[in-house]
């Protein structure tokens, strides 16, 4: 079965490879350094230096086998149809909306699927959640339904692209 195509920004394509080169050119080499170090301690049956640096080596091949296997299934979110045109909210976009209702309001940065910060500011949504499903393809002054357990309805107040 073929991988699933992953949508990323620039950005996040760039983050992933500065990832990828650190893993492999710093944190692989001092992995193997201290595994090195650690047999030629002797025993290896209770030595608890050569134990960290073996489950450190398996973090750092996994994310480097993560990372290789996102980068070869990436596509841009021009490529994917989702990066928006001059009106429609597309991925990279970063939108301020209003809960009809509560008249509360947001403002996200639509982002793909690995780029999703909840912490960042404004923070990063995926394109796959609800809010992100919602937003994408639609216009300011809008309003769209968030199917998310319970369907609420939101305002598109303005987007605007880096």
């Amino acid at each position: 079965m073929a991988d699933k195509k992953i949508i990323l920004t620039q950005g996040e394509r760039e983050k992933l490879e500065k990832e990828y080169r650190d893993l492999i050119d710093v944190q692989r080499p001092d992995v193997i350094e201290k595994l090195a170090l650690a047999r030629s301690q002797g025993d290896l049956s209770e030595n608890a230096d050569y134990d960290a640096a073996r489950d450190r080596q398996a973090q750092v091949e996994g994310r480097i086998s993560e990372i290789e296997k996102i980068l070869n299934n990436a596509v841009s979110a021009e490529e994917a149809g989702l990066g928006g045109n001059s009106k429609k909210i597309g991925i990279g976009d970063t939108v301020t909306f209003e809960e009809v209702g509560s008249g509360e309001k947001a403002t996200v940065r639509i982002v793909g699927q690995v780029g999703a910060d909840p912490f960042a500011e404004p923070p990063s949504i995926s394109n796959e959640s609800p809010i992100g499903l919602a937003l994408i393809g639609a216009e300011p002054g809008q309003s769209v339904f968030v199917e998310s357990g319970e369907r609420y309805e939101i305002k598109i107040l303005s987007s605007s692209r880096k």
